[in-house]
């Protein structure tokens, strides 16, 4: 018996970062978007808890019980009095520690696929707090669609998608971690009043209406500067992909990972050629917004 789930990557088309908190933490407006890069997870029965990974940049991702993965089923086996005696094999797609929520997402496609194992029908609002332990972004990893979250992210209100919208998103090489960009954040912000964090009306707008021009004009990421002054270098990608016509480009989340939102399909796949023929990006891959969240898609004999 097995249970394969897919979960998307995301894209953060406003992220909106406060102070930083007595915990450490930064109060955020984040505008998700779920966009069609998947990894697969797949739980099966086994001895003791193991996790394996294939794909690209495979060696990257730990093993061991740091993994989001293993602590969601930590988590979920916890609540439950079970022993959390899986096999989690990820299938990755999702770029390692590109901002795209690919450990988040692996979290989140963990938590269901052991759920629905286990047999234990949990609630989405249980599997939702489970996310929220886990991590800022899990929940959304789970919900998918587009997403407002507040607080550090976690604390989630959908959005309404009035159509399609096509990325390309561009890889560099090596990742950058999370907190060492929310670091470098607060060092460029020390001494100024940083607003409240809020979302855009005027982008909520263009989400609502699928109106891809519109939704240019207004996508913004209070941590691209803190990127770009860790990774100098993603300056040339950005600028590499508005030259072959992307409608905007910004980094994605805490990158290295640069998103370009384009016209439409044909359009993305020019910007996708154009960035690999600069050279300033290892990999440049399309894809299609909203994406729906975590989903079962394998549910049988192993």
């Amino acid at each position: 018996m097995s249970v394969t789930v897919r979960v998307p990557a995301k894209v953060n088309v406003r992220l909106a970062v406060g102070a930083a908190r007595p915990d450490g933490f930064h109060d955020l407006a984040n505008v998700f978007l779920a966009v069609g890069l998947h990894d697969e997870i797949t739980v099966t029965p086994a001895d003791e808890l193991t996790v394996t990974c294939s794909g690209p940049d495979a060696h990257q991702v730990p093993l061991d019980t740091t993994n989001l993965a293993a602590r969601a089923a930590i988590a979920l086996a916890g609540r439950h009095g079970i022993d959390p005696r899986v096999h989690i094999h990820i299938a990755k797609d999702i770029p390692v520690a590109g901002g795209m929520a690919g450990g988040s997402a692996d979290g989140a496609g963990a938590l269901l696929a052991c759920d629905a194992l286990w047999s234990l029908n949990s609630s989405r609002d249980e599997l939702l707090a489970i996310c929220a332990e886990l991590g800022s972004d899990v929940p959304f990893s789970l919900v998918g669609g587009a997403a407002l979250g507040v607080g550090r992210g976690e604390q989630l209100t959908p959005l309404d998608t009035g159509g399609d919208f096509h990325w390309v998103f561009a890889m560099a090489d090596g990742g950058l971690s999370t907190p060492a960009v929310f670091r470098e954040f607060d060092r460029l912000t020390e001494g100024t009043d940083v607003p409240a964090p809020t979302a855009d009306p005027a982008l909520l707008e263009a989400l609502r209406a699928g109106d891809a021009v519109a939704l240019a004009s207004t996508l913004a990421n209070d941590l691209q500067p803190a990127a770009l002054s860790l990774r100098p270098s993603l300056a040339d990608t950005l600028s590499a992909g508005t030259a072959a016509g992307a409608l905007a480009a910004l980094v994605s989340g805490s990158g290295p990972t640069t998103a370009f939102l384009t016209k439409g399909p044909d359009a993305a796949a020019e910007v996708a050629e154009a960035l690999l023929a600069s050279g300033t990006c290892r990999t440049a891959r399309v894809a299609q917004a909203p994406a729906p969240g975590a989903t079962v898609v394998r549910h049988g004999a192993a």
